[in-house]
């Protein structure tokens, strides 16, 4: 479940190139109701791209952004509500990582569904059932909840 932190030059804190793909993973993980579940973890990847401000934009004007996309397979954060919550987390995070001078508006987060199949990891494509299938062994044979 890939998430990219697509961030202008500057707009993070030292600390927060360094911190923000964990906490923001930490957050995912926590809002799936994961936490400590052996097969969901690792699934869990992502990557932070510094842009020269030159090159980032909102409205067609330069502006110093930090842009959060998460993929997830069509199961992944299924509701309104879980969505939600992720965005609040995530903005929450991003926000207390950031340079003085942003506030929150600098934050842009976009969630994106693969289709049933269309998410793999290691070779392997997963349907939304063989997913929760392996969720739910890996919860059962640590004795957590799903």
């Amino acid at each position: 479940m890939p998430i990219a932190v697509i961030a202008s030059a500057g707009a993070l804190t030292q600390v927060g190139e360094r911190e923000i793909v964990p906490q923001l993973s930490d957050a995912l993980i926590d809002v799936s109701g994961l936490t400590g579940n052996t097969f969901f973890t690792p699934m869990v990847a992502g990557v932070l791209h510094l842009l020269d401000p030159q090159h980032v934009y909102a409205g067609g004007t330069r502006r110093s952004l930090v842009l959060i996309e998460l993929k997830l397979p069509d199961i992944g954060l299924a509701s309104v509500e879980a969505r939600a919550a992720f965005i609040e987390r995530a903005t929450d995070i991003a926000y207390k990582l950031m340079t003085p001078g942003h506030d929150r508006d600098d934050i842009r987060i976009n969630i994106v569904n693969a289709p049933d199949g269309g998410w793999g990891m290691g070779g392997h494509a997963y349907t939304g059932e063989r997913l929760t299938e392996a969720i739910t062994r890996a919860a059962a044979a640590t004795g957590t909840q799903v």
